[in-house]
């Protein structure tokens, strides 16, 4: 079976992410963990070096530089190490139930080619199996308030999309998914220039320029408590304007809008932000 490694990205939460290493320290196909602590403030790299041995290293990045910095800290590392193999990504907030999973998604990259593979994911006690490829004028519809929700509605596949065994998806969520190492590789890694959301539609598209397809294998469930560590350390605000940002660097550097498509991506997403302040205001939810 090809090496396996596994990096998982903590910040501020290591109570959360020593659950999973105590989940999975013992998983004989992992060759490699890589926790990756992403410049906390807290704790973190003092608690987490306990569980430091052969198998499991501890890094810490020089800088908060977010999500997908975290993830290619740790990603190189693992690729430099293990030389030729493939690598699962994971938030810290993740149960996985059995070792076999892990095995699987593997698998279904080498047998498949496959370049990126995610698992059935419970997150809200609703599924998650990957997602259409959003276009311009979705990303405007989903900042349109009080109808975005239906608007997101509309890049789910319907359920005969998940009959098979693994199903081909625009999109795969990024809380725990498998990829290919040479692959990363190959597209550059992922786009360190979002702090946080958005890097699963710009891994997809990368991706898509290589032609490399993105798969959700149906058999495979994992549970994620959603938001966990985000929720700790972002208030609600702050959360909505990175989303934001985020969202105009993706529209505008790889669905190539126009001038004109930016500007009314953000006059909407302005108007959903002021919504969001009335809202945050009544609720008291303003505070820190």
């Amino acid at each position: 079976m090809m090496k396996l490694g596994m990096v998982i990205l903590n910040y501020n939460d290591y109570k959360t992410t020593a659950k999973l290493l105590e989940n999975i320290k013992d998983y004989k196909c992992l060759n490699l963990i890589v926790v990756v602590d992403n410049h906390s403030t807290d704790s973190s790299l003092k608690y987490l070096k306990k569980y430091e041995n052969e198998k499991i290293k501890i890094l810490k990045t020089d800088r908060n530089g977010g999500y997908s910095y975290g993830l290619n800290y740790g990603a190189k590392y693992v690729n430099k190490k293990l030389k030729k193999c493939n690598i699962i990504f994971s938030n810290s907030d993740i149960i996985i139930h059995k070792e076999a999973d892990l095995v699987k998604l593997s698998e279904d990259i080498n047998k498949h080619s496959i370049a990126v593979i995610g698992p059935t994911i419970v997150e809200d006690k609703k599924l998650n199996r990957g997602w259409m490829m959003p276009t311009i004028k979705d990303e405007i519809k989903f900042n349109l308030p009080l109808v975005s929700r239906k608007f997101l509605q509309k890049i789910k596949y319907n359920e005969e999309h998940y009959e098979e065994d693994l199903s081909i998806v625009g999109v795969v969520s990024g809380c725990l998914f498998c990829c290919s190492g040479e692959v990363l590789e190959e597209i550059g890694y992922l786009d360190e220039n979002t702090f946080l959301y958005y890097e699963e539609q710009i891994l997809a598209k990368k991706l898509e320029k290589l032609g490399k397809q993105i798969a959700v294998d149906n058999n495979i469930v994992v549970i994620h408590n959603h938001s966990v560590t985000i929720d700790k350390n972002i208030n609600k605000i702050n959360k909505y304007k990175i989303l934001k940002s985020s969202q105009h660097y993706f529209v505008e550097n790889y669905l190539n809008a126009t001038k004109k498509e930016l500007k009314w991506l953000d006059i909407t997403a302005k108007l959903s932000l002021m919504i969001l302040y009335i809202r945050c205001f009544f609720k008291g939810g303003l505070k820190k």
